[in-house]
């Protein structure tokens, strides 16, 4: 990008702010309903942003009781009081369920309360109730405003000043249960705290050969339930949108019993807590304890996790979400006309977007309807294309049909990882292989990345052979960074020896070159002309052709955890600041999303070239921010953004010209982003991008039947990445042209639009770039790609 590009960029951002003045308008901010892990980075980031644009943000407290009760209840919020929680849990400003708020009575003492200090901007933090009732509210507020003024409590002019009320809602609910956005915030620390908790279970059941039945929260919606059932690869899973069929108990007995068969010493299943039969009558955990030891005779035991799910810290999926909501959710109040309807913001794909709160919440109640009328179909369909991606391949991956009725394609399909080790490889292989078994594939297992594949490590692997890897971390096939341009002909000597019909290969960027030099080598090699798809694993998340790779996710909850520690031993000291370098290569995701989800001042990263001039501003911000009560500092570096500006260089200046005002300390990270278990976001997107990466061989391969056919096309060798919304199969050899192959990062990457956001926070001046249109999308647009539900 030259001078020029750079200049017009930051003058368009501008623009983009400078109508958005918030001058003169007060925001209330509320946390209602249930609470979520994630509520207080939404509400930090609604003030900030708030105050940032020139507005009064109110905080007010327990919800709509708080509105209604008013006094001390309603209080303006500064910009250091949302300071340091963005790693709490709950919600800092409380929430309760209000009774009084469903009366007019209620309502009318709550726009009362408003009014008196102005506010006629609402941003709700709640679930589908709590946003019902804040559009009630908005659809009454000149009413109740007319009411006030002939009862004498306001007078006129306060009538007109205050007119209408706008009102914009985000979604926070660890159930995942609103129709319309791909996750709420919450869920993902939800599934954090199931998964700690099953992964703890399994060593125990493992020892003893028992079988656990865990309970989990969802009164009517069976997402948490489902996703952790995908997550550790549980034997049975019990769901309120799809009941078990008739006869269930016969079925879950004998799946039980063939897995023992198979070596396998101990048996999950996971219930949620509203699963029901398809009478509508209710499951529960003891039921199914007791159907087991009566028919198996298994030791079993009942886990009920309960509001552990609840509490916790938030993960950086949800810190970062409910961040991007909280800002977009004030550009949304402040775009705001009289006839704008009530919106929620979320998340679609990578993408935030605005949807009309009355559809969604219509939606939302459709399914609950739908399963009172047992249309259980039609329930699963309502939940979104997140939910019914996700049961279907459960449903592929837990379940083995004998194998007479598998249908055979006499076609062998080889898994092979290549790159640096990444947290969820081994969930993306699992779930490979069981697919293309299911497919009627012989599934290969290629060891030690394109060496071993040169020396012939190659191996065939079942579907048993792949139980139980889904929590494990690092690559159980082994991987190298080694290329395969230069055994390339041992290569085509091992494809033809093993007759490998198609390759599935888990990676980073050695495995996107591997696969460019293995695509130009093809008119070389006929035994290179077969299908051939790579997945993205890595923690730098730098493949061209995707917005995320496995692994990253882990990575980034590991930097997020280690800063949270650095913060919390900075918080005793006072007046010290952290200088913390991060993996990634030449890639700053690492670090910008670090930053974003750690609530750090200052991310360096090589993407946005900064120089001494930047570092001296750095250090004067730091040195402002010691006068206030927030004595300390994070500056996340990215390894490889500067030459010369090393960490220690950084160090050491910032401990000269912070000399007498703070002092410093270095940590680098290094190789513990590599490890650790998967979180429960990269055992989900690796299992089911992989599973996809199958089905797409199993096409290819049965529009040629038969062993002569021979892949030459562009689009018979590609990369399966999520593109915004859309998950997409691009070949290899068009996403030449969009690599920094001298840097291994893509030309262009979405999250740096993210960075404004994270200065922002941050109290620098930054141009944040405002949604293209401010225009309210439909719920659920049915378009020709192929949805990326995450």
């Amino acid at each position: 990008m030259d001078d020029d590009e750079v200049a017009n960029r930051k003058v368009s951002f501008r623009k983009c702010l400078e109508h958005l003045s918030g001058a003169g308008k007060a925001i209330g901010v509320l946390t209602s309903g249930g609470d979520a892990q994630g509520m207080n980075a939404a509400v930090r980031a609604v003030v900030r942003m708030g105050i940032y644009v020139g507005a009064k943000v109110y905080f007010i407290y327990e919800g709509y009781q708080g509105m209604v009760d008013g006094g001390r209840n309603i209080v303006e919020a500064s910009w250091e009081s949302v300071s340091s929680i963005l790693q709490v849990g709950g919600t800092i400003i409380g929430s309760a369920r209000c009774k009084a708020f469903r009366t007019r009575e209620g309502r009318l003492k709550a726009a009362q309360n408003l009014v008196q200090r102005g506010i006629t901007n609402l941003c709700v933090i709640g679930g589908d109730g709590s946003l019902t009732g804040a559009n009630i509210f908005r659809k009454e507020w000149s009413g109740l405003l007319e009411e006030l003024a002939q009862n004498g409590e306001i007078d006129k002019e306060q009538v007109q000043k205050h007119a209408y009320l706008n009102v914009v809602g985000m979604v926070g609910s660890i159930d995942n249960d609103f129709c319309g956005t791909d996750m709420t915030i919450g869920t993902d620390s939800a599934l954090h705290r199931i998964i700690e908790v099953v992964d703890a279970i399994m060593t125990t059941a493992q020892s003893h050969q028992r079988t656990f039945v865990l309970e989990v929260m969802g009164r009517h919606c069976g997402y948490l339930a489902l996703v952790s059932a995908l997550a550790c690869g549980a034997d049975w899973v019990f769901l309120p949108e799809s009941p078990p069929e008739e006869g269930w108990q016969e079925d879950m007995c004998v799946k039980l019993s063939e897995n023992r068969a198979r070596k396998k010493r101990l048996n999950i299943i996971i219930v949620a807590e509203g699963a029901i039969d398809t009478q509508n009558k209710p499951i529960t955990s003891e039921q199914i304890k007791e159907l087991v030891v009566k028919q198996l005779g298994y030791d079993t035991r009942v886990t009920i996790l309960g509001h552990v799910q609840r509490g916790g810290t938030p993960s950086a999926f949800d810190r970062i979400l409910a961040s991007r909501m909280g800002v977009e959710a004030v550009v949304a109040l402040l775009q705001a006309t009289p006839e704008t309807p009530a919106c929620v913001v979320s998340l679609s794909g990578n993408q935030a977007v605005r949807l009309p709160l009355v559809e969604c919440v219509q939606m939302t109640q459709d399914v609950q309807k739908a399963m009172d009328e047992r249309r259980f179909k039609d329930a699963v369909q309502l939940r979104g294309r997140s939910f019914e991606t996700n049961l279907n391949t459960y449903k592929r991956l837990a379940i083995k049909l004998p194998d007479d009725q598998i249908v055979k394609s006499n076609c062998n399909v080889a898994v092979i990882n290549v790159g640096a080790p990444a947290a969820g490889m081994n969930a993306a292989v699992r779930s490979a292989v069981r697919v293309g078994i299911a497919d009627g594939h012989k599934m290969l297992a290629i060891y030690d990345g394109f060496e071993g594949f040169a020396k012939g490590q190659i191996k065939e692997i079942g579907w048993g052979d792949v139980g139980g890897w889904t929590g494990q971390g690092g690559s159980i096939l082994g991987t190298k960074r080694t290329l395969p341009g230069k055994s390339l002909e041992d290569i085509a000597v091992q494809m033809r020896t093993h007759s490998i019909n198609a390759l599935l290969i888990i990676g980073g960027f050695e495995a996107y070159l591997g696969l460019l030099e293995l695509s130009a080598a093809r008119d070389r090699y006929e035994e290179l002309c077969v299908p051939m798809v790579m997945v993205p694993a890595t923690v730098s998340n730098n493949v061209p052709g995707s917005d995320f790779s496995i692994g990253a996710d882990t990575a980034l909850n590991t930097i997020t955890d280690t800063c949270d520690r650095i913060k919390q031993s900075a918080s005793g000291t006072k007046r010290r600041v952290f200088i913390i370098e991060t993996m990634g290569g030449y890639c700053g995701y690492l670090a910008n999303m670090g930053g974003l989800a750690a609530g750090a001042d200052a991310a360096y990263i090589f993407e946005e070239p900064f120089d001494i001039r930047d570092l001296q501003s750095n250090v004067e911000h730091l040195t402002e921010k010691m006068k206030t009560t927030i004595q300390r500092g994070l500056v996340l570096r990215n390894e490889s953004c500067s030459e010369n500006y090393t960490t220690d260089f950084i160090y050491q200046l910032y401990s000269e010209e912070g000399k007498g005002v703070f002092d410093c300390r270095k940590n680098v990270l290094g190789h513990m982003q590599q490890g650790g278990a998967p979180s429960p976001f990269d055992r989900n997107f690796g299992t089911k991008i992989s599973a996809r990466a199958m089905q797409w061989i199993s096409t290819k391969l049965k529009e040629a039947p038969g062993k002569g056919k021979r892949f030459t096309s562009e689009d018979s060798i590609c990369v399966l990445g999520i593109s915004k919304r859309n998950l997409l199969f691009q070949p290899v050899t068009q996403l030449r042209k969009d690599t920094d192959f001298e840097h291994r990062i893509p030309k262009e990457q979405w999250w740096l639009k993210l960075r404004p956001l994270m200065k922002i926070l941050a109290k620098y001046k930054a141009s944040y770039e405002v949604s293209e249109s401010n225009q309210l999308e439909p719920v659920h647009p049915r378009g020709h790609e192929e949805p990326a539900a995450i």
